[in-house]
């Protein structure tokens, strides 16, 4: 059973940081890309990072360059994603999905629970 698992999620000031982790299960972790992708409240889903099968390419959505950074341990089956000079329009529900492909782009088929991060101005 694929199982993905974010936490690291809460709440900060505005300009923080808070670094997100997924741990993923049931599938070969280091065969696939994966992806961070968030909803705020009210909103619609929005992608937000992606990163490929060996973390040889990384990918972020135009609002998040140069703030967050997405990396992953496949020895640790593990997804991260550090989010520095947090604003309060960052404040969503973050999800880790995992890709189809090794590379990224061709869509998901799982997704884990979300972890929530508020950020106070």
């Amino acid at each position: 059973e694929v199982q993905l698992v974010e936490s690291g999620g809460g709440l900060v000031k505005s300009g923080g940081s808070l670094r997100l982790s997924c741990a993923a299960s049931g599938f070969f972790f280091e065969d696939y890309a994966m992806s961070w992708v968030r909803q705020a409240p009210g909103k619609g889903l929005e992608w937000v990072s992606a990163i490929s099968w060996n973390g040889g390419s990384s990918y972020y959505a135009e609002a998040m360059k140069g703030r967050f950074t997405i990396s992953r341990d496949n020895a640790k089956n593990t997804l991260y994603l550090q989010m520095n000079s947090l604003k309060s329009e960052d404040t969503a529900v973050y999800y880790c999905a995992k890709e189809l492909t090794p590379s990224y782009g061709l869509g998901y088929d799982y997704w884990g629970q979300g972890t929530q991060v508020t950020v106070s101005s």
